[in-house]
C-alpha cells in the first residue's frame, strides 16, 4: 500500500494512548510496513512529556485534524498557459495532455483565467462568413505560428481584427475582392505573384505574407514600408499558412476572466459544492501565495486519498481526530467498550479487556516473535503503568502483570521503581499551566439515555493541593460544562497511594440522591476504593444518570 498510514490515538492523549501509537507504529515497519508514521490527536500532557523526555523518543506528528484537503486529491504538475501563446500551441497542449481546460497565467504563475476546450471550440467554429474570414491576432503571434521573419515592419502585441484574403488569382479578380474592406484589416497572403503583392502594397493593407520563402522585389518592399505595410516571409506552403493564420490568434482572446478558484488548504467538501453548483467543469486550485496548484474537475472527488487511519486506545469517532469519519480505518488496537463506526471493508479489530492498550500491542510484538527496541519496551511499559496505576487499578488483569514482567525484562527497568518515578515526577495539578487545562488534559464525554456528560481525571499523592485550589477547579469546571454543552462535568481527583478519589461534579444537583457515595461537601464526593474512569467510574455515573 502507498497511503501514509497514521497510527493515532484520542483526542485528549494520555501516556498509554501516545505510547501504544508510537509502539504499533514501530511494530508495522519492522513488519514490512515502512510508510507508517504515529501521530497524535492532541498535545501531550505533562506526564506522556516526561516519559517521552525520560526515553529520549520524539512526540508523535500532531494531527489537529484529518479532513481531506484540496491538496489531496491534486497533481501538483498543472499544465498552464500563458496568455500571448497562440491559439495552435494551445491546442497541442490540450492534445498531448489530454486535458480538458487550461489555467492562463501570467509571468508569475498566477492565474489571469481559464481556456476549456468545449467553449474554445464553440467560439472558434461560430459560422458567418465574415468568421470565416476574420482574424483576430497580433503581429507577433502571427509570425511565431507561421514561423515568419519581418521583412518591413515590426511585432506588435495588439490583437487586430484581419481580413484574410489568398491571392490566388489575377490582379483584376483579386482587387474586386477586397473592395469595400478598409486596407488597414486586410491581411494577404500570396506566393511569388508580383501583380498581387503590388496591388496589395499600392492599396496600403495592413499585412502582406509571401508563403514558400520566396522574395519580393526590393522595389516593391521600399514601396511597403513606405506605405506602411508589414511584410513577412514564412517557409510554409500558402494552404498551410492559411489554416495556421486562423490558430495564430492568442489565447487571451479565449480566456474565460471568470472562473472558480479554491486553495490547496481549503476543505475537499468546499471544492464539492463549487464543482457541483458552479456549472464548472473545472476549478483552479492555487497555493497560498496565490499561484497555480493544479486543476480539479469532478474526477478529482474520486481520487483516493493518500492516507489512512490506524485507532489505538478508542474506538468511537466522538474521541477520534477530527475527520476521522471521511478517512479510511485500516485497524482499530483498543481496550475500551465498543462504539465503532461502521467500515466499507473488513479490518482488523482487537479490543482485549485489559488495563492499557500498551499490553495489547506489547503482546503483538511477542506473538510475531518481534523484540522490541529496549527504549520502545519502556514505553510501552510506561502506558501499562500509568493506565493502571503502577497495576493498582481495578482495571488490571493477568495479561497486564504477564506483560510488564516481559516488558520490564527488556527494558532492563523494575517496573514498581520506573511506575513511581513517573508518577511522582508529573503527578498533580501543579504540572498544569492552570486548573482548566488539568480538567482538560484527559477529559473524555459519555452518553446515559439523553444526558450527555464529561469526566476529566487528574492523578495525585496526596489531595492536599487539590483542596487549596478546589474553588478554581470548580469555577474552570462549570466554564467546561458551559462550553461543551454537558448536562454535567466531573474532575476524578485520584490518590494513587491511598487508592481514592475525591469526585467533584458541576450540573446535575440531584446527583447528590443517587450516587451512593458520600458528599463531603456540596458538589463534591469521596470515593474509596475508585481508581478507574473506565471501569468504576464511568458504569456507576452511566446507571445512576440513567436513572434520573
Amino acid at each position: 500500500m502507498d497511503k501514509l498510514i497514521y497510527v493515532i490515538g484520542h483526542r485528549n492523549p494520555d501516556t498509554d494512548s501516545v505510547a501504544s501509537a508510537i509502539g504499533y507504529a514501530e511494530l508495522k515497519k519492522k513488519l514490512g510496513y515502512p510508510k507508517v508514521c504515529a501521530a497524535m490527536a492532541g498535545t501531550p500532557n505533562p506526564q506522556t512529556r516526561s516519559v517521552l523526555e525520560r526515553l529520549g523518543i520524539e512526540a508523535p506528528v500532531y494531527l489537529a485534524d484529518v479532513h481531506p484537503k484540496v491538496r489531496d486529491v491534486i497533481t501538483r504538475q498543472p499544465v498552464t498557459a500563458g496568455a500571448t501563446m497562440p491559439l495552435r500551441e494551445a491546442l497541442e497542449l490540450f492534445h498531448r495532455h489530454n486535458v480538458r481546460v487550461l489555467p492562463v497565467v501570467d509571468e508569475g504563475n498566477a492565474p489571469l483565467g481559464m481556456v476549456s476546450l468545449l467553449k474554445l471550440s464553440e467560439k472558434y467554429l461560430v459560422a458567418g462568413t465574415d468568421r470565416r474570414r476574420g482574424v483576430d491576432t497580433s503581429l507577433r503571434s502571427l509570425a511565431v505560428c507561421l514561423g515568419a521573419t519581418f521583412i518591413t515592419g515590426a511585432p506588435t502585441d495588439g490583437i487586430e481584427h484581419l481580413h484574410l484574403f489568398i491571392g490566388a488569382m489575377r490582379e483584376e479578380s483579386f482587387t474586386s475582392r477586397i473592395e469595400g474592406y478598409d486596407p488597414a484589416s486586410l491581411l494577404i497572403m500570396t506566393g511569388d505573384r508580383r501583380s498581387i503583392q503590388q496591388a496589395a502594397i499600392e492599396k496600403g493593407v495592413r499585412l502582406l505574407v509571401v508563403t514558400g520563402g520566396l522574395g519580393v522585389g526590393d522595389d516593391l518592399l521600399a514601396q511597403a514600408r513606405q506605405n506602411g505595410v508589414t511584410v513577412l516571409s514564412t517557409p510554409l506552403d500558402t494552404a498551410t499558412a492559411a489554416s495556421l493564420t486562423r490558430l495564430s490568434t492568442p489565447l487571451s482572446w479565449f480566456v474565460e476572466p471568470r472562473y472558480e478558484q479554491v486553495g490547496v488548504a481549503e476543505p475537499l467538501e468546499h471544492l464539492r459544492l463549487k464543482l457541483i453548483h458552479s456549472g464548472e467543469p473545472a476549478v483552479v486550485v492555487v497555493e497560498e501565495d496565490g499561484t497555480v496548484a493544479g486543476v480539479a474537475t469532478k474526477s478529482s472527488l474520486l481520487t483516493p486519498l493518500p492516507y489512512a487511519l490506524i485507532l489505538v486506545d478508542h474506538n468511537e469517532l466522538a474521541q477520534a481526530v477530527p475527520g476521522a469519519e471521511s478517512v479510511e480505518i485500516l485497524e482499530v488496537i483498543d481496550h475500551h467498550k465498543l462504539g465503532n463506526p461502521p467500515t466499507n471493508q473488513p479490518i482488523t479489530f482487537m479490543a482485549a479487556p485489559v488495563g492499557s492498550t500498551c499490553t495489547v500491542v506489547a503482546s503483538l510484538y511477542r506473538e510475531r516473535g518481534v523484540e522490541p527496541e529496549p527504549r520502545i519496551a519502556a514505553l510501552l511499559l510506561a502506558g501499562i503503568l500509568t493506565d493502571t496505576v503502577i497495576l493498582k487499578s481495578p482495571t488490571t488483569t493477568g495479561r497486564d502483570r504477564e506483560l510488564v514482567a516481559w516488558l520490564e525484562e527488556r527494558a532492563g527497568l523494575d517496573h514498581a521503581g520506573f511506575g513511581r518515578e513517573i508518577f511522582s515526577s508529573c503527578s498533580g495539578f501543579s504540572a498544569y499551566e492552570s486548573p482548566e487545562k488539568a480538567i482538560r488534559a484527559d477529559f473524555k464525554q459519555f452518553t446515559a439515555g439523553d444526558t450527555v456528560f464529561g469526566i476529566g481525571q487528574v492523578e495525585v499523592v496526596g489531595f492536599d493541593e487539590f483542596f487549596a485550589i478546589r474553588d478554581s477547579l470548580r469555577v474552570s469546571l462549570k466554564r467546561v460544562k458551559e462550553e461543551e454543552r454537558l448536562a454535567m462535568a466531573g474532575l476524578m481527583v485520584t490518590d494513587i497511594y491511598t487508592e481514592s478519589t475525591l469526585f467533584l461534579a458541576e450540573g446535575k444537583n440531584e446527583l447528590a440522591h443517587v450516587m451512593g457515595y458520600p458528599q463531603i461537601e456540596p458538589h463534591l464526593y469521596e470515593l474509596k476504593g475508585v481508581m478507574s474512569r473506565k471501569k468504576q467510574m464511568v458504569p456507576h455515573l452511566l446507571k445512576v444518570l440513567g436513572a434520573l
